[in-house]
C-alpha cells in the first residue's frame, strides 16, 4: 500500500534516487546530457535535500513522498508564490512506477497543503517543453496553458523553453 507523507532526513536518498532517475527519464529525449547532469547536481543533491527536508514555510511546504514496502518511489513539492498563489516546483516518481495513480497523490498532498496551511486559491506549475509525460499529466487535473517563457538555468548557448500552466484550487 501506498503511503504519501511529509519527508524527513530518512527519505533523503530516496528522494535523490526518485528525483535524478525521474528527471533522466523523462529528459533524456529533450535535453543535452550536460544539462541534465547540471540541474540534477544542483537540486538533487544530499545536502540540498536534506536542508530542504528539514525546512518548511510558506516559499518551500518541504517535501512530500510516496512510499511503498518503506522505498521512496515518488517525491514533490511546491510552496507559495503570492499572497495566495501556489507552486508545484517538483513531482517525480520512481520511472518503473508510472500510472499506478502516485503523481496524483502526490499533487493533492501538495495541493491540500497550499490550500489549507497557505490560503492558495491559485496554482502553478512550469512544464519542459516537449515533455510529454508531464503536460498530459497537469491538463488531465485541470492545468490551463497560460505561455511559454526561457527555461530555468539556460546558459547563453541553451535555448531550452518552459511552459506555464495554472488551476484554480
Amino acid at each position: 500500500m501506498i503511503h504519501i507523507l511529509k519527508a524527513n532526513e530518512d527519505h533523503v536518498k530516496g528522494i535523490r534516487k526518485v528525483c535524478s532517475d525521474g528527471n533522466w527519464a523523462t529528459y533524456r529525449e529533450i535535453y543535452a546530457k550536460e544539462y541534465i547532469e547540471r540541474v540534477i547536481e544542483e537540486f538533487y543533491n544530499e545536502e540540498r535535500i536534506l536542508k530542504e527536508v528539514t525546512t518548511s514555510n510558506r516559499e518551500w511546504g518541504g517535501y512530500f513522498v510516496a512510499i511503498d514496502k518503506g522505498e521512496v518511489i515518488g517525491a514533490g513539492g511546491g510552496g507559495m508564490i503570492g499572497d495566495n498563489e501556489g507552486e508545484l516546483y517538483v513531482l517525480y516518481l520512481d520511472p518503473t512506477r508510472r500510472n499506478e495513480g502516485i503523481g496524483t497523490l502526490l499533487l493533492e498532498a501538495i495541493t491540500q497543503q497550499q490550500k489549507e496551511e497557505f490560503h492558495a486559491g491559485k496554482q502553478w506549475v512550469s512544464v519542459q517543453k516537449g515533455n510529454e509525460k508531464g503536460i498530459p499529466f497537469y491538463e488531465a487535473r485541470g492545468f490551463v496553458f497560460e505561455r511559454e517563457q526561457d527555461g530555468y538555468g539556460n546558459k547563453e548557448d541553451e535555448d531550452y523553453r518552459s511552459l506555464r500552466y495554472y488551476r484554480f484550487i
